[in-house]
């Protein structure tokens, strides 16, 4: 950058405001999209990229600064994150003063590149906007032969927008505020690896053959998912029996369509999808139903108005703007770790297609979740071209919930390939 360039800065989102205050070395609060190319990776063809690409994202180029009240962000000057091959455990805890103060890294292993980034930057949908942009200029330069005449620019269906579209779709909340439920869930426990290691279960399956299921079942692709999700935790980790605590998996939700939003900053929310396991006979169908009528309640406007008027009102209370960042900071955590934490969580960030010509080069893509407070198993799902993929992350040594879906799946005529990170011993 020139010397004469003024640096800019900028507010955190709504849901950002969380993250510094709860991260740490085992809550991480660092998700990963992979995405799989056909041939190995060139680490020096990918730095290039990197490269080239940061400057034109200004989002990415922010590093993270505590005030005298908030946190905020700030433009870096420094040169992009050195990229490595693969070096530690998935969704590892970024330390920005060994990242050039960045808030994401990319690796590579293989085939695979990999984006990791620190929510409070962006979320899933922010992620897979800069992985996409980061491939296409990686093969512009890697096959420029063939790809000689694709601009070196950005898709012209990328928005750079960094509005807080929590703040923009903010209304004053009519009578009693939604609160946070604070019923106690379920939690999955068991012999754990040692602190800061993730075993990883990719399970690959054809998008068609999983729409025909879901649509036997009368429900979506999410649904279907988490209602299987859900009856594996269920019949594999209570053995099919009563339980007093409900099992609890959080789906978060894309704002954007909602309010017809492009921000590359966070804009969703978690709704839960609850199922209490009060007999020994549920049935697979009856779970699916179950959560299907959770998800469907939840993900209505009125709902999410009111979820965004509670979470934006502590923000705008004039009394508690002029609090000390160090008081917000345990305030936060203390409301933080009052509400009860959920079972599990599954997110699905959709379908990455890629554009022609660049599509031939991609395999396949993931996308993998980082431990939180008692949730020590979690899953995240995409799909790119016909090859869905749902990928489990697990600090537990126990598999019995992932081959339990695996073979609930497997039940209803998927056929599924499985990939490991090798952590299981298999």
């Amino acid at each position: 950058m020139a010397k004469d360039h003024q640096l800019s800065w900028g507010k955190l989102d709504n849901t950002a405001l969380l993250f510094p205050v709860i991260a740490n070395t085992s809550m991480t609060n660092v998700y990963r999209i992979s995405v799989v190319l056909t041939e190995d990776v060139d680490r020096i063809v990918l730095q290039d990229a990197l490269n080239r690409l940061l400057p034109r994202f200004p989002l990415f180029r922010m590093r993270l600064k505590a005030g005298f009240f908030w946190y905020y962000f700030e433009e870096s000057k420094k040169n992009a994150p050195i990229v490595r091959e693969e070096y530690s455990f998935p969704g590892a805890y970024i330390n920005r003063s060994k990242n050039n103060q960045f808030m994401f890294r990319v690796t590579y292993y293989g085939r695979r590149i990999n984006l990791e980034v620190f929510h409070a930057l962006t979320d899933g949908f922010g992620g897979v906007v800069f992985l996409k942009e980061l491939t296409y200029q990686y093969l512009r330069i890697k096959h420029h032969d063939e790809l000689w005449n694709e601009k070196d620019d950005l898709s012209n269906d990328v928005y750079l927008d960094q509005e807080d579209s929590y703040i923009k779709n903010y209304k004053e909340p009519e009578g009693e505020r939604k609160k946070y439920p604070k019923e106690k869930a379920l939690v999955i426990k068991g012999e754990m690896f040692p602190k800061g290691e993730i075993a990883v279960i990719h399970m690959n399956m054809s998008v068609k053959q999983l729409k025909e299921v879901s649509k036997s079942y009368g429900v979506t692709i999410n649904s279907f998912l988490v209602g299987v999700y859900v009856y594996s935790i269920y019949k594999n980790y209570l053995n099919g029996n009563a339980n007093s605590e409900p099992i609890i998996c959080s789906v978060p939700i894309n704002l954007r369509p909602f309010y017809d939003s492009h921000t590359l900053k966070n804009f969703f929310i978690m709704i839960n999808s609850t199922f209490r396991p009060e007999r020994n006979d549920h049935s697979l169908e009856e779970v699916i139903k179950i959560c299907d009528k959770c998800i469907k309640e939840a993900a209505v406007k009125e709902n999410i108005d009111n979820i965004i008027s509670y979470n934006v009102s502590n923000e705008t209370n004039i009394m508690l703007r002029a609090v000390p960042l160090f008081i917000k900071n345990f305030a936060i955590k203390q409301v933080y770790d009052s509400v009860s934490h959920n079972t599990t969580t599954l997110t699905n960030i959709g379908n990455i297609s890629f554009r022609e010509p660049y599509k031939e080069f991609v395999e396949s893509c993931s996308c993998l979740l980082s431990m939180s407070d008692d949730q020590n198993i979690k899953c995240g799902v995409c799909s790119c071209g016909d090859t869905f993929t749902a990928t489990f992350s697990s600090c537990l040594t126990d598999t019995g919930i992932q081959k339990c879906f695996a073979q609930t799946l497997a039940g209803e005529g998927l056929e599924l390939t499985i990939e490991t990170n090798g952590v299981y011993g298999y």
